[in-house]
């Protein structure tokens, strides 16, 4: 059975997983001092944030849960911080 290589693939614009990482990582503290200034951040502003990368916009989300922010659900689609 073949495997990927995740240090090889191409996503979007030609990126590789780890790379993709690293810009969500680098994009994290931009959205938590919009958090902390506004109060909360939308989904749709993450997303066009991240120029509708999904690979970016899912790690971006999964990295602000990591750090204690509630990032919502279907219904409630803002990221804030737990209460």
């Amino acid at each position: 059975m073949e495997s990927c290589d995740r240090r090889v693939r191409a996503y979007r614009n030609g990126k590789t997983f780890d790379q993709c990482r690293q810009i969500a990582e680098a994009l994290n503290p931009e959205f938590k001092s919009h958090i902390a200034h506004n109060g909360k951040i939308l989904w749709s502003e993450i997303l066009e944030k991240v120029d509708h990368d999904e690979l970016i916009y899912k790690l971006t989300l999964k990295y602000l849960r990591r750090d204690g922010y509630d990032i919502g659900n279907w219904t409630i689609p803002e990221v804030k911080k737990f209460s």
